[in-house]
């Protein structure tokens, strides 16, 4: 168990009031969203950030950076009474700079360790919840022996960076292995080899965790992904109770164990079997989790500003059942058409859903890049996927 002394524990548990600035590392659309939430609580926000006129950066101050500035995150720290980041990838030791200048509740320690796959699957297992069996590779004689025990299929992955399937490879017969560890070995991290499990659904849950020890998980989504890029989240999620309950005890129970402040969400592989393994975490607000703008009494959000900020954690029950899409490059013109004209279905027809768009402001729109979502609500699940299919945007994305 960790030693503190009674400053640092005083500092683990204050409450930053409203009226406070809340620094954010990062001004992507998720920045972008907590600072619209935090607003309505009354905080102010700055973020530090390289790209100009960035999604957070049109809603709140920005210090234009890149992330290992030391000069900047000073900076940072210096307008900021708490900082938060928005994702992963941040350089864990700009962080730690930033624990020391600042009151950062999220503290470095998680970022280390999410940022890790090796790294973060111990702390899973350290919890008491189960992830796919895996081997670390460091040489392509490993990846062969761990092949042979962990069988075929089976997914090599880079054990940093890497998003939307990137830095993966599923090993789908023995004579791929000398390309799969050539290919993947030139990132320059460490490897780590993952049985392939076969599942029957893809879930995650979003848990908060308070310095108070407070903790909240939000209802469980199902998701659906095509070309390995979140397509959308269905919630309620179609599963039983059992496995409802059970996924939002694991969600809890890791956010505690990795002493996680602020949102942690959590992605798992259900199989027929009715097992739930994590697949991977990430220690912020999340795309499956944009549907609780409208349809939870709480957004992660918000929730995520109460958890930074120590202000007590809010409920966040289910309004109404929810379809979340997302909207890519390749859909944005249409979707903005049809935002614009009312009309969403070509022939007239009447939807039953209603369509409230979230759009990141993003400068040039590409194919696969996310420029916003649309929470879709609905009194039954089954009308929001409808809704998707014969809408026509998402033609290309059926699968």
């Amino acid at each position: 168990m960790m030693n503190t002394n009674h400053e640092e524990v005083t500092q683990m548990k204050q409450t930053i009031r409203p009226g406070a600035t809340i620094g954010l590392l990062g001004g992507g659309q998720l920045g972008r969203m907590i600072a619209l939430a935090g607003t309505n609580l009354g905080y102010r926000f700055v973020t530090l950030e390289p790209t100009l006129d960035s999604p957070c950066g049109q809603v709140a101050e920005q210090i234009q950076a890149d992330y290992s500035d030391v000069q900047a995150a000073r900076e940072l720290a210096a307008r900021a009474d708490v900082i938060t980041y928005e994702f992963e990838n941040v350089n864990a030791e700009v962080a730690s700079l930033l624990e020391e200048l600042s009151y950062v509740p999220q503290g470095s320690q998680l970022l280390y360790t999410t940022q890790h796959r090796l790294r973060e699957k111990r702390a899973i297992e350290a919890a008491g919840v189960k992830v796919a069996p895996y081997a670390e590779i460091r040489s392509e004689q490993e990846l062969q022996e761990a092949v042979d025990k962990l069988g075929i299929p089976s997914v090599l992955k880079t054990v940093m960076g890497g998003y939307d399937g990137k830095g993966q490879w599923v090993i789908r017969q023995a004579s791929e292995i000398p390309e799969a560890y050539a290919t993947l070995s030139q990132a320059g991290t460490e490897l780590v080899l993952e049985q392939f499990i076969s599942f029957e659904k893809e879930i995650s849950v979003i848990a908060a965790r308070s310095p108070r020890g407070e903790v909240i998980t939000f209802p469980p989504a199902e998701n659906m992904h095509i070309d390995n890029i979140l397509h959308a989240s269905i919630v309620p999620a179609r599963i039983s109770n059992a496995v409802l309950e059970e996924a939002q005890q694991l969600a809890g129970r890791i956010a505690v164990s990795m002493g996680a402040v602020g949102l942690l969400a959590v992605e798992l592989f259900l199989t027929a079997e009715g097992e739930l393994y994590v697949n991977e975490l990430a220690p912020r607000p999340h795309n499956s989790g944009h549907y609780t703008m409208e349809a939870c009494s709480t957004s992660q959000f918000e929730q995520h500003v109460r958890a930074i900020c120590n202000l007590p954690l809010s409920p966040v029950k289910l309004l109404t059942p929810v379809v979340m899409v997302n909207v890519l490059g390749e859909h944005l013109d249409a979707v903005v058409g049809h935002l614009v004209e009312g009309n969403w279905m070509q022939d007239g027809q009447d939807i039953n859903v209603i369509p409230k768009v979230h759009l990141y402001g993003k400068e040039e729109p590409s194919a696969k890049r996310k420029m916003g979502h649309i929470n879709l609500l609905c009194d039954q699940v089954e009308d929001g996927l409808e809704f998707i299919q014969k809408t026509n945007i998402w033609r290309h994305q059926q699968g």
